[in-house]
């Protein structure tokens, strides 16, 4: 199996923090679901809403089994149950076996990948509609409702995707982005390159199609998937491209980070040269980058450094200058993915090698007060759930406090991976009038509603 990195949290002090973090779940959770994976998951993405109930939501899940060759390597649609705020009781959530697999997770459908998956991504404007990076020059397009389930036995015939992407010249594993205003795609390989597509251009690429029967998936490879060529390629990285996204409200202006330690501010309808490059936007290779959703101005990077940089683009210049707005200090291993909260403008997460995904609130850097603030400015949680390296995360859009993560366990820890699905409780990041007012309204219900 490929890594990406090096070894995280194998530091003799893993299993300690391991212990008091569970210790104190109770206290820091308002809801927590372990599941234990066979097969590491190198990417984690919610799904669909599906369902709502009284006491708890239904959702999609779409997770990666990352195997070593004994079985096929798939992509995994899941369902799960997301329990309501306030409804999980402490000594529930406090009780679960590393080794089990939780209740609240399980598999809907599995599609057969050719080769692992390293990215999923899901279509804004479709999210039954995924993209996947693999060790290969294309991306790949499912439409996971429409695929056959499929067995993974050894020797199994791969599931077809629905459409290929090309124009990179070499394997493009990391770097994918969908865009929330149009369904355009975005990726970043080992090419160097930028590369972009619009999923509308199929339309055309169908009129053109001989219109032959398509594979069910399971034996049919006299029938290959539609492909279509890129809309741009964008050249100005010396080094892989890890990771690139859009801005939020264009399907026309991006950005990415790379190997060669840039950051780069690109727009589709001025050329394919980059608008502003930060040559030193870190001190070492860049590993992701997120722009945010609600405030346009900033975006986050992350590195192997071990920090993750604010920058303003208000303040980046066509000549290369720009310094962070501010260096977020808290991992101490490199950090593999950074996104912001889709509910709050000043919240984001981050998650590093050393199996800790911190949550952080810019606006409160310079305060000194909550239970994080003496680890660093800005500091607002830090989940210690994962005892390995956590390699992806996703914020609920949904249910915009609840955080999936997956951490890529090694031998020292049974090995395979963990998948976890958790909620801090609100005392955290809402005022302390609100909350104690909310639960005296509780309060004053639960004594109404009980019998005499």
């Amino acid at each position: 199996m490929k890594e990406r990195g090096g070894k995280g949290g194998s530091q003799p002090s893993v299993n300690e923090r391991y212990t008091q973090w569970k210790s104190l779940v109770p206290i820091l959770y308002d809801w927590l679901a372990n599941h234990n994976l066979v097969w590491p998951s190198l990417s984690c993405r919610w799904g669909p809403l599906l369902e709502q109930a009284t006491y708890k939501n239904r959702q999609r899940l779409y997770l990666s089994e990352q195997t070593d060759g004994s079985v096929p390597n798939t992509l995994v649609i899941a369902n799960c149950e997301i329990v309501k705020p306030r409804v999980a009781a402490a000594e529930h959530i406090a009780q679960f076996n590393e080794e089990a697999r939780s209740p609240f997770v399980k598999k809907f459908k599995t599609i057969i990948h050719p080769g692992e998956v390293n990215r999923i991504r899901e279509l804004p404007q479709n999210s039954k509609i995924v993209a996947t990076h693999t060790d290969s020059p294309d991306v790949l397009i499912w439409d996971v409702e429409a695929q056959p389930n499929r067995h993974a036995v050894l020797g199994a015939t791969e599931s077809r995707p629905d459409l290929i992407l090309t124009g990179h010249q070499e394997n493009a594993e990391f770097a994918l982005a969908m865009s929330q205003s149009e369904p355009f795609v975005l990726s970043g390989g080992k090419d160097k390159s930028v590369v972009l597509w619009s999923i509308q251009d199929h339309i055309s690429t169908l009129a053109t199609d001989s219109g032959g029967p398509k594979s069910d998936g399971n034996d049919d490879k006299s029938t290959e998937s539609p492909k279509i060529q890129a809309r741009g390629i964008y050249q100005g990285h010396q080094d892989t491209v890890e990771d690139v996204q859009f801005c939020p409200s264009s399907a026309q202006e991006f950005c990415s980070v790379g190997d060669d330690s840039c950051l780069i501010l690109w727009d589709a309808r001025t050329g394919s040269s980059p608008v502003v490059k930060v040559e030193k936007a870190h001190n070492a290779d860049l590993h992701c980058v997120d722009w945010n959703p609600i405030d346009e101005n900033f975006i986050l990077t992350g590195s192997a450094d071990n920090t993750v940089r604010l920058f303003d683009r208000r303040s980046l210049t066509s000549n290369g200058v720009g310094s962070p707005v501010h260096i977020f200090t808290n991992h101490n291993a490199a950090v593999l993915c950074v996104q912001w909260s889709p509910d709050k403008s000043s919240i984001f997460g981050s998650s590093a090698e050393d199996g800790v995904l911190n949550i952080w609130d810019h606006n409160k850097i310079g305060e000194r007060s909550g239970p994080a603030s003496k680890f660093a400015p800005g500091l607002l949680f830090r989940h210690s759930g994962h005892r390995d390296k956590v390699v992806d995360f996703h914020w609920n859009s949904h249910d915009p406090w609840t955080i999936v993560s997956v951490s890529d366990d090694d031998e020292s820890t049974g090995g395979g991976g963990t998948l976890q699905i958790w909620r801090m409780i609100d005392l955290i990041y809402r005022p302390q009038e609100e909350v104690i007012d909310e639960l005296e309204k509780f309060k004053s219900h639960i004594l109404t509603c009980s019998p005499p």
